[in-house]
């Protein structure tokens, strides 16, 4: 067990007017104190220099910020990216599978009564020469 103490409770003083004056003169030297030593060349530096460093940290967390989030962004981009990316090829694929030359063919003859012209179909038209006047 420890020891308990006990301790008589300290009187509140009654606030005088010379006490009162004389606390203000202590804070008056005080803070005239504190002034004059702030006009001294190597604390302003020092001050000024603190100030360059808080800033510079501010800076810094803002930077950090700006970039996570930046990049949270870019992750989102590339992944949309990828999806038209696939889509793309997949679109790709349905085409070249849609207009292959066996599949119009068929839909040809099918749809619209088309057939493969035989040799005797066919007519060859001779090239107009310039001689003739291109007539």
């Amino acid at each position: 067990m420890g020891a308990v103490t006990l301790e008589r409770p300290v009187k509140a003083t009654k606030l005088n007017r010379d006490a009162v004056k004389a606390g203000f003169s202590s804070a008056y030297r005080l803070s005239r104190r504190i002034f004059i030593s702030l006009a001294q060349r190597d604390l302003v530096i020092t001050l000024g220099l603190v100030a360059v460093l808080i800033a510079s940290a501010l800076g810094v967390v803002v930077s950090a910020h700006t970039n996570r989030g930046l990049f949270n962004e870019l992750s989102t981009l590339q992944d949309q990216r990828d999806a038209y990316q696939r889509q793309w090829s997949q679109l790709l694929l349905e085409q070249s599978a849609l207009s292959a030359h066996g599949r119009i063919e068929h839909l040809a003859g099918d749809s619209l009564g088309m057939i493969v012209p035989g040799k005797q179909d066919i007519v060859l038209v001779p090239l107009a020469s310039p001689a003739a006047g291109g007539r």
